[in-house]
């Protein structure tokens, strides 16, 4: 998918926090389609994108109508980003055992961040979001893996 290729070539921290929406790419978000049998997952794919380039209220708008764990996935990512610590950590709980809470804890360490579960690193976003810290820093990258392996968990499973 080469549109999918041109919106997520911009190597990006995204900010802890809303940011501002990259307006730049709006025209290339909204053209974005994913014609897939496994509607959800191209659906997911698209709250992603959106959520890449700081456009929560577009992300959110794809995530919500998305029933599933990584609709939910995404949903809790973008609450968490409003800040909206309390219906992040809702959604989160929506999701349950998942692959990617998995790699997570698995991959996470090798950045310097030992992640026990996504509750906690809500909390550990709340703490250390706009101190310009290390710890900021360290939560980008975490919340950048993040994204990273649950992009390519539902890419993958749209195009089963």
């Amino acid at each position: 998918m080469t549109e999918f290729a041109a919106v997520l070539a911009e190597k990006r921290l995204m900010p802890l926090g809303p940011g501002t929406p990259n307006a730049g790419m709006r025209s290339r978000l909204e053209a974005l389609r994913f014609e897939s049998k496994q509607r959800d997952f191209a659906q997911c794919c698209l709250a992603g994108a959106w959520l890449y380039h700081d456009f929560l209220d577009e992300s959110h708008a794809v995530s919500q109508e998305i029933e599933t764990p990584e609709g939910s996935f995404w949903h809790a990512i973008m609450h968490r980003r409003e800040p909206d610590a309390w219906n992040s950590k809702y959604w989160f709980r929506r999701i349950g055992n998942h692959p990617v809470l998995e790699m997570l804890l698995e991959q996470a360490p090798a950045i310097g961040y030992k992640y026990t579960n996504p509750l906690d690193f809500v909390d550990f976003c709340e703490k250390v979001r706009d101190t310009g810290s290390d710890d900021e820093d360290l939560a980008k990258r975490v919340q950048l893996l993040e994204w990273q392996l649950l992009f390519a968990h539902c890419f993958e499973k749209a195009k089963i």
